[in-house]
């Protein structure tokens, strides 16, 4: 090939030569021989199809903009996108920065590659791993974890672009195999750092005592228009899917609580639902609780933590569960005799949740908790607590509604509904240099190792704030500000879902 000086690969004598030596890494016998068979091929018209695409995939390019395209749709298919992402850097910069230096490897003989195939520029770095490889296979398997279905419409352009790289004659079929395990190892590393949200809903006491209401009947919805996208209307999709069903929304003047604590003391209520939030949900829950009714939640908020978890993702499938009469039970906590379905804290951590939440959308969860978890320590000040008569000084004190996983600053989900307890997590300020090993902690994903992160698990707590009283945040909400809080568990609630 014009213009190329590359070295001379001798199959015979076991691989290529570098300065009279042999090389740090040479090809052994069937890495040598599969590439020599893979060069005596004909000439097709794939040939200049395989070279384009291994082109394209130069410096990412191909997998940065599958990327942008998943990304622009939320959901899934950003968390795919992001992770996909996100794997390709790590392992791109792993084989590059460290491995190719560190095998040296020769690139095989360019010198017969027949003109269809040869790339106009050959590389000159190190031959061993592949960074094309391991690159397709990290962004395949990244977009993979969080998307199956969409994971395996890109494994074959991935599979493609490995390939590519021993057609054009630029790689040993060794490297492209270790560079596919080394991206695939990477991507599936990122699970320390940021769980893939099982898909199976979280474990719930079945229950009995639900009545089936036929297109609805006797249902009464509470809709928060504010929830949510503001191109979705759910009352629309509601009073299509059960045409019987009240439906009121919320104004500035009537909220879930007024609406449906109406219906219920009127008798004409036979269950009560909710449109919204996580807040708007609690609040619907509360008035469940108290009048003795099933709840029905329709998932129409932004984050809809509570209806992930009890595996209702659609309002068809609330719908569904309503007509059928198919119910559950869970736990429901209060604090000070309010009830929340999914958390309340104390401290910095509603500011530091709301400022992932902003951020993960362009940074990803785990990036955007480490820069979210830096900025409210930066400003925040350590609480002096008194924890079911243990005293701690903490910056955060979390309190779930049944155990949290994964572990450590990003609970996510619950495994289970129904576990009797609650979840106590904080972070401790009482070490030196407090602020920088919790961000480094978070940054490496270890913080549920750290000696800053703390957790226990109760039936009941009781809090004394000793620094100052205090403002209680819970699902979304804030709440009462007081230096003295009690958590703990109360009745089941029974709540329509098909399982």
């Amino acid at each position: 090939m014009k213009g190329l000086a590359a070295p001379h690969l001798s199959p015979a004598r076991g691989g290529p030569l570098r300065g009279g030596r042999r090389s740090a890494l040479s090809p052994l016998s069937w890495d040598a021989a599969l590439l020599a068979r893979i060069g005596r091929l004909p000439t097709t018209r794939m040939d200049r199809w395989l070279r384009r695409l291994s082109t394209f995939a130069d410096h990412g390019k191909l997998w940065l903009l599958l990327a942008g395209v998943l990304g622009s749709r939320p959901g899934r298919s950003r968390r795919a996108a992001v992770r996909g992402a996100g794997s390709l850097l790590v392992s791109s910069a792993l084989v590059n920065a460290v491995l190719k230096r560190s095998f040296s490897r020769v690139r095989p003989d360019l010198a017969a590659v027949q003109g269809d195939r040869a790339l106009r520029r050959a590389p000159h770095t190190s031959s061993f791993p592949s960074g094309h490889s391991a690159s397709a296979a990290a962004f395949a398997t990244g977009v993979a974890l969080e998307s199956p279905l969409t994971g395996a419409l890109i494994a074959p352009l991935a599979l493609g672009v490995g390939y590519s790289r021993v057609h054009v004659g630029v790689h040993y079929p060794g490297d492209v195999l270790a560079g596919m395990a080394v991206g695939s190892g990477v991507a599936l590393a990122t699970q320390h750092w940021w769980r893939v949200r099982p898909t199976d809903p979280a474990r719930v006491w079945r229950a009995w005592d639900a009545p089936a209401l036929p297109d609805g009947d006797g249902l009464v919805v509470a809709v928060n228009p504010r929830s949510g996208r503001e191109d979705y209307d759910p009352a629309a999709d509601i009073a299509e899917l059960l045409p019987k069903a009240e439906v009121l929304e919320l104004t500035e003047d009537a909220g879930v609580a007024e609406l449906l604590g109406e219906a219920a003391r009127s008798g004409r209520a036979k269950a009560l639902g909710v449109a919204g939030g996580d807040g708007s949900v609690a609040a619907a829950a509360a008035l469940a609780l108290e009048h003795g009714l099933p709840l029905a939640v329709v998932p129409a908020g932004t984050l809809n933590h509570f209806a992930r978890d009890l595996g209702v993702a659609t309002p068809p499938e609330a719908a569904t569960a309503v007509i059928g009469g198919s119910a559950v039970q869970i736990d429901v906590a209060e604090v000070n005799g309010v009830p929340f379905l999914n958390t309340a804290s104390i401290g910095s951590y509603p500011e530091m949740v709301r400022r992932r939440d902003r951020l993960s959308g362009r940074l990803g969860t785990w990036a955007a908790l480490t820069v979210a978890t830096a900025q409210v320590l930066r400003r925040g000040s350590p609480v002096e607590l008194e924890v079911n008569g243990r005293r701690i000084s903490a910056w955060i004190l979390f309190v779930g509604n049944g155990c949290y996983v994964p572990r450590g600053l990003s609970p996510a989900w619950r495994p289970r509904l129904e576990d009797g307890l609650l979840d106590v997590q904080y972070l401790r300020a009482d070490l030196r240099f407090g602020r920088t090993r919790t961000v480094l902690a978070t940054l490496f994903g270890v913080s549920e190792h750290s000696r800053c992160y703390a957790e226990f698990q109760a039936p009941e707590l009781r809090v004394r704030v000793l620094s100052g009283a205090q403002q209680i945040a819970y699902d979304g909400e804030t709440g009462e500000t007081s230096t003295e809080f009690l958590f703990r568990k109360r009745e089941r609630l029974t709540v329509y879902c098909s399982r």
